[in-house]
């Protein structure tokens, strides 16, 4: 509870030394160096500030203890994780409420007593000056509680940092949750800058005027209606500026954070575009920073293609190592698939992971006895029975590596590379463009390997032959679009099937 002490003392001090400037300093020098009154009005009004400040004091007490009851709770040491996503989302508002605090609650704990007491020393013939000075020193108390409410908001949004750095940590930590959300904003920059730009050109303005106002009135120059008529042009005209001017600063800022942002998006989806806008000030390192971020990006990413795609032909050639009559057969297949997925106009994404998936098609022969897989000669129906499982115990290798996500993808094709089109394959029996796509792909892959390949009871067929088979077999046991893609490919290569070469 350090950081929330260390909070709380740091807002107690913002605070008393922001009211106290604009109390005693502002607003004090604006009514005693603008109405001329005698000492004893002097200190009377003196002692109506002190009572007002102690009662706006005490209103802020009771609002500032509603304010950070949910914010304690949250970094209490049981806290629940709701109560910290709650407390972390008060810190974030905090700021905001800081100024609706010191408009609404503060202001008119301040103005009500002040203004009773004067009212009240005035019908007493205490004090001599005009009535209306009083809606005036009201109209004050507005201006310089908005004053006081924009220096107190960047205050406290400098104090509240470590509040949120520290229930960001204890989310982590007892709920593996990361608290802090990019998408989302409690307070826009264009809310930020339109009001204090707005306030500074307009705060200055109506100060002025007011005590502009009182002078002329203590001068007995009759000139209101014509003095306000001026005043009110010269506000709208600054309002008008101000509003025009933060405007052009908003879209000035706000076009390099947008590219940025877009930019990031795009990191998200995996593409790294670079920003090409150039500016003249700080947002040029921040520009140059995120394209240097996306060098670094862009070279891990090679580094980590090339140890993954190792890594998956290491597995691949570790497992061909057991048959040494089917050395490379996974390396092919990938080689066939990746040609078929090309020629059917697959992105470069897809045919990464059609690749991977090639590479571990047979992973699941692991699980198969070596008897079995390492027979020389035909296999016996049980035996064949139990070779069919290695399609499933790879698919359930596959499931259980991390991260999930990245296997996912391949897990489809290793299951069901021997399903046929015409339903007769296994493990599920799947027909036609129920079976999954790199399932089909696989299957035309993987059977041209096979018969093209030497076994120890059987030579290789030509290339010829496994072409005429494949042409032969296209609708029944293997996909026709995969099937003739590849045959084309072939052909264009100057390999013709039996049927074709007579």
């Amino acid at each position: 509870m350090k950081t929330y002490s260390n909070f709380i003392k740091k807002v107690i001090s913002n605070y008393i030394a922001g009211s106290l400037i604009a109390v005693f300093g502002v607003g004090s020098v604006f009514i005693f160096s603008t109405i001329s009154i005698s000492s004893k009005e002097m200190l009377l009004l003196f002692g109506i500030m002190l009572i007002s400040f102690l009662c706006m004091i005490a209103s802020d007490v009771f609002f500032l203890k509603f304010q950070l009851t949910p914010i304690k709770k949250g970094l209490l040491h049981d806290a629940s994780f709701e109560e910290i996503r709650k407390a972390f989302d008060e810190v974030h508002r905090f700021p905001m409420r800081t100024i609706f605090r010191i408009n609404i609650p503060h202001l008119f704990s301040f103005s009500l007593p002040g203004f009773s007491l004067s009212v009240y020393l005035y019908q007493s013939g205490l004090f001599s000056f005009p009535s209306y000075y009083m809606i005036l020193a009201m109209v004050g108390a507005i201006l310089i509680a908005g004053m006081h409410s924009v220096i107190e908001y960047f205050l406290t949004t400098s104090s509240i940092k470590p509040l949120l750095y520290d229930l960001r940590k204890r989310a982590l930590m007892l709920y593996d949750q990361d608290l802090a959300q990019p998408s989302k904003i409690y307070t826009s920059i264009r809310s930020k800058v339109l009001f204090t730009a707005i306030y500074i050109g307009i705060f200055p303005l109506l100060l002025f005027s007011l005590a502009t106002q009182v002078h002329l009135s203590e001068a007995a120059a009759d000139m209101t209606q014509e003095y306000w008529s001026w005043a009110a042009i010269v506000m709208f005209m600054s309002i008008a500026f101000s509003s025009f001017v933060c405007f052009l600063l908003l879209k000035d800022i706000g076009e390099p954070i947008a590219s940025l942002e877009k930019g990031m998006r795009l990191v998200k989806k995996g593409k790294y575009e670079y920003r090409n806008e150039v500016y003249s000030d700080e947002f040029s390192r921040l520009i140059a920073g995120y394209n240097q971020m996306l060098e670094g990006l862009k070279a891990k990413d090679r580094i980590n293609s090339l140890l993954t795609e190792s890594l998956f032909r290491t597995l691949a050639m570790t497992l061909d190592a057991k048959d040494l009559y089917t050395a490379g057969h996974s390396i092919r297949v990938a080689e066939y698939a990746f040609i078929i997925g090309e020629q059917s106009g697959m992105n470069k994404e897809e045919l990464d992971l059609l690749k991977k998936t090639a590479l571990l098609h047979d992973i699941g022969k692991i699980g198969i006895k070596d008897s079995i897989l390492l027979k020389d000669g035909r296999l016996t129906e049980d035996e064949f029975e139990e070779i069919k499982l290695h399609p499933v115990i790879g698919a359930n290798i596959l499931a259980n590596v991390e991260p999930a996500s990245a296997m996912a993808p391949l897990i489809p094709g290793v299951k069901y590379h021997h399903e046929r089109y015409d339903g007769k394959g296994y493990p599920e029996g799947l027909k036609g463009e129920s079976i999954p796509k790199f399932g089909r792909i696989l299957a035309v892959a993987d059977a041209y390997d096979a018969m093209t390949s030497d076994r120890p009871y059987r030579k290789g067929m030509p290339v010829s032959k496994a072409l005429s088979i494949l042409r032969e077999g296209k609708g029944t046991q293997w996909d026709p679009k995969y099937a003739d893609l590849f045959l084309e490919h072939m052909e264009n290569q100057g390999y013709l099937g039996e049927e074709a070469s007579s």
